[in-house]
């Protein structure tokens, strides 16, 4: 697979308190586990707690093979947990701590650094719920060459975000994706007249220059959008659910690979939705490599 790709996940880390025990999570992390996966450099931009629960996560992530040297240290706030129920249709339901050390990402020059060489740069809303760390994401972007991928990972489940939010990181953002609920919010809260999702993602693509946006449907596929183009996939059937965690993140690692390997929306849309199908039969954001999985996702990028 291409090695050549330096992929950041920035924002939060996060500890999913499940009832089964706790696993590391967060978005940019889980998004930055299966890049690595798919054989890029990933690379988490984050911050722990000066604890043990931060200590164990920066070790995990390195077992891992991600790069965990731009992980920030915090003394005086400690690493974030999210309490997580998973109801009878395997959804997660999320309870996120407030006041944890990924509210307070730090803007160095060691940051400044990575952000030029990153090829691909995954950002969400919760990472931006703090004014600190809002602003550190906002500068690490505009940092970012002109031709890296900066893909914005819509999620609307919690209260924080603002329309204002929202309108800043389509802004800031080359790919766009969010799922079929969040795009009627979506379409709402900017006040656009979008009839649909295909016109939802053609007003976004129109009013904030975002180059693709994509559509996913859970088990139904997806829709991918770009000014001259769509495409629809209809998912992948699995056999068992075992829960949804990093389903969406797995979808989006592989919505940026397969954009930066030149990919058209076909493949795009297959690799994605393969990935994201893989991980709902598994538990846990981070699972142990499939590599019948990854040879299948890498020969659809053929």
């Amino acid at each position: 697979m291409d090695t050549s790709f330096t992929v950041v996940g920035l924002g939060e880390l996060i500890w999913d308190m499940l009832p089964a025990g706790r696993q590391l999570g967060g978005a940019p992390s889980n998004f930055a586990y299966v890049s690595r996966l798919l054989g890029n450099r990933a690379v988490v931009a984050s911050r722990v707690g000066d604890d043990a629960l931060g200590r164990e996560a920066v070790e995990r992530l390195a077992r891992f093979g991600l790069e965990t040297s731009f992980i920030q240290r915090d003394a005086a706030h400690p690493t974030g947990t999210v309490g997580v129920k998973i109801d009878a249709r395997g959804e997660a339901h999320f309870t996120v701590n407030p006041n944890s050390a990924w509210d307070y990402l730090e803007w160095t020059p060691e940051w400044r650094g990575l952000a030029a060489r990153a090829d691909a740069v995954c950002f969400g809303t919760m990472g931006q719920r703090e004014p600190r760390a809002r602003e550190t994401i906002a500068r690490f972007l505009r940092h970012t060459r002109a031709e890296a991928v900066r893909l914005f990972d819509v999620n609307l489940r919690h209260t924080f975000f603002t329309p204002d939010m929202l309108a800043r990181s389509l802004e800031a953002a080359t790919l766009v994706k969010l799922n079929n609920h969040e795009c009627a919010e979506v379409a709402r809260m900017l006040r656009a007249p979008a009839r649909d999702e295909l016109a939802t993602a053609r007003h976004l693509i129109r009013a904030f220059g975002v180059s693709l946006v994509a559509v996913t449907r859970g088990d139904a596929g997806s829709l991918l959008v770009t000014a001259d183009e769509a495409a629809e996939h209809r998912g992948f059937d699995q056999p068992r659910v075992a829960d949804t965690i990093g389903a969406g993140d797995a979808f989006a690692a592989g919505l940026a690979h397969a954009r930066l390997k030149g990919a058209s929306l076909d493949k795009i849309s297959a690799a994605a939705n393969r990935l994201g199908a893989w991980l709902v039969t598994q538990c846990g954001a981070t699972p142990p490599p499939d590599r019948q999985l990854l040879d299948s996702v890498a020969r659809m990028l053929e």
